[in-house]
């Protein structure tokens, strides 16, 4: 297995551009049966646009990419038969929430959703709602997801002049640290006071993670691989 490779860049060019993806087309009767079983496990599954991408270039500071539209059964269905066209790839940003002791903390996918049971910082698959004159605002992105997994607001963290881009297989997770002045529990208790108001929130648990020790197999190898390097950076 190719262990994850992290580049840090300061700027993120990412054009959206209107190209066929040939494995949505040829294979369109397997994926639409694909999705109509997994509608029948998680019915809240619902099969709207996303964005994938192509051509990652690192150079200079600079990651640039270009992104297609295409639906999420056909972005479902190249996941779960293992990312059939190796020439795409999910690029995808999280928002890394730091507390101010340290802590990283990470949200538990709920059963409802198409990552039940994965731990996580918060993020989503860019869709059509994260383009900005025909690119991806990656940024934009993370600061929605960060607001509708937990309630915090941009005027919550300070969000870090870099992002920290982890290559590990089909993925690029675009990671940006949002520390937060407050301590690691109390953060934690003001998500889940957030979780417990809503009806069916996306997490099920809140984690907590400030030491090595503290990751998990629930956890993606881009995720752990970038609190590896954060710690190991810091001590």
């Amino acid at each position: 297995m190719t262990l994850p490779v992290i580049h840090r860049v300061t700027a993120l060019d990412l054009t959206v551009r209107s190209t066929p993806w040939l494995f949505a087309q040829t294979r369109r009767a397997d994926i639409d049966s694909h999705f109509a079983e997994k509608r029948q496990e998680k019915p809240r599954i619902w099969n709207g646009r996303v964005l994938l991408a192509r051509n990652p270039v690192f150079r200079e500071g600079r990651f640039s990419a270009d992104y297609f539209e295409t639906d999420f059964a056909s972005f479902l269905a190249w996941r779960d038969w293992g990312f059939p066209d190796s020439e795409v790839f999910n690029g995808f940003g999280m928002g890394a929430l730091r507390a101010a002791d340290g802590a990283f903390v990470l949200g538990e996918m709920g059963q409802h959703t198409a990552n039940a049971g994965r731990v996580y910082f918060p993020s989503g698959t860019p869709d059509l709602d994260d383009v900005r004159s025909g690119t991806v605002d990656i940024a934009g992105s993370v600061g929605r997801e960060v607001l509708e997994e937990t309630g915090l607001a941009e005027v919550d963290y300070t969000a870090s002049p870099h992002w920290d881009c982890v290559v590990s297989g089909a993925a690029i997770a675009m990671i940006r640290i949002l520390g937060i002045d407050m301590s690691g529990e109390a953060l934690r208790a003001r998500i889940e006071a957030t979780l417990a108001r809503q009806h069916q929130p996306e997490l099920s648990a809140v984690h907590l993670v400030r030491r090595t020790s503290d990751l998990t197999a629930a956890m993606p190898r881009f995720v752990t691989a970038f609190i590896e390097r954060e710690f190991s950076s810091s001590s």
